[in-house]
């Protein structure tokens, strides 16, 4: 099966779960913090191919460059030109607060994806978010991690972007779960933003490697970085002692995986996401009561069940 069958087929069972169609055209405006991302690529597919299996649903599609700025002005753009519904996928989840407030005066839908809104607590109604609990993501993460480690040694964690929720809430989820038994005995080194990029997480090991620091377990917000870890890694010939670990089960990343270059990875399924926040954006179009927070799971992902995982991101 292809990729686009995949993502139509994962459509077509996951409309059973929100239960949405259409009979109207609707135009649905999306912001995506950027386009050039692997796991936001597979995201925007997710929403793509829903839309197409839908047949009377167009939506277009902006790129904010990771741009703040830019991101306020496609939103205004979108309701400039009167769009059914708004998805944003937040640049700054700390800036989403002016974005709900535009969208309420304009009376238009909006939905976050991925991203949780910093205001998630005073969503009015009308606007809603899709996406994944991120206290799981690094929970999983560390807790494996931690498994392999039987609950003791040294570890480094690369941040994604401290502007932004999830990086900041997995960072927090490893620090809880080392922070009590069975894993109180791993100390973490040191901690940099690797900004959610393959070069700067083969940088960051880079430079931790040339200060002499002494881990035994790379903890990563995500697989880019961890795959910039392991690059690095492998240019040391330090691979084989040092347990690496990323979220997102990006293909990549399961490819490395398979190679047995990565140890742990968490799975968020960024189709689900994408076809839910269209999803949920039709049902508030149409008037429809959603709940303000809209998830879907993340799942751990080893080397001992990675076959389930191979053709879902």
């Amino acid at each position: 099966m292809n990729k686009n069958a995949r993502l139509i087929a994962v459509s077509a069972a996951l409309t059973l779960a929100f239960g949405t169609s259409t009979a109207w055209a609707a135009k649905i405006g999306v912001s995506m913090s950027q386009f050039d991302d692997n796991f936001l690529t597979v995201l925007r597919g997710g929403m793509q191919a829903h839309a197409a299996s839908l047949g009377d649903v167009q939506l277009q599609f902006e790129d904010a460059q990771k741009d703040v700025g830019r991101q306020l002005n496609q939103m205004q753009n979108f309701i400039s030109a009167k769009v059914d519904a708004i998805i944003v996928n937040p640049v700054d989840t700390d800036a989403t607060s002016k974005m709900t407030k535009l969208a309420a005066q304009a009376g238009i839908p909006l939905v976050y994806v991925n991203r949780v809104p910093a205001d998630w607590k005073t969503l009015p109604p009308k606007v809603a978010f899709v996406g994944s609990n991120e206290v799981d993501s690094g929970t999983l993460e560390m807790q494996e991690v931690c498994r392999l480690m039987n609950g003791k040694g040294n570890i480094v964690v690369m941040i994604g972007d401290l502007a932004n929720q999830a990086a900041r809430q997995r960072t927090q989820d490893v620090e809880d779960v080392i922070a009590k038994p069975p894993c109180d005995g791993i100390k973490i080194l040191d901690k940099r933003v690797g900004n959610w990029s393959r070069t700067e997480g083969a940088d960051l090991v880079s430079n931790w490697i040339s200060a002499g620091l002494k881990f035994d377990a790379i903890v990563s917000n995500n697989d880019e970085m961890a795959i910039g870890a392991i690059q690095s890694l492998k240019t040391a010939k330090m691979l084989d002692k040092v347990i690496v670990a990323g979220v997102d089960a990006t293909t990549d990343a399961l490819a490395a995986m398979q190679a047995g270059e990565l140890e742990v990875t968490v799975f968020q399924n960024a189709a689900a996401q994408g076809q839910g926040s269209v999803d949920t954006a039709l049902k508030i179009a149409k008037g429809e009561k959603v709940p303000s927070m809209v998830w879907i799971p993340f799942e751990l992902v080893t080397p001992a069940n990675i076959k389930n995982y191979l053709q879902k991101n």
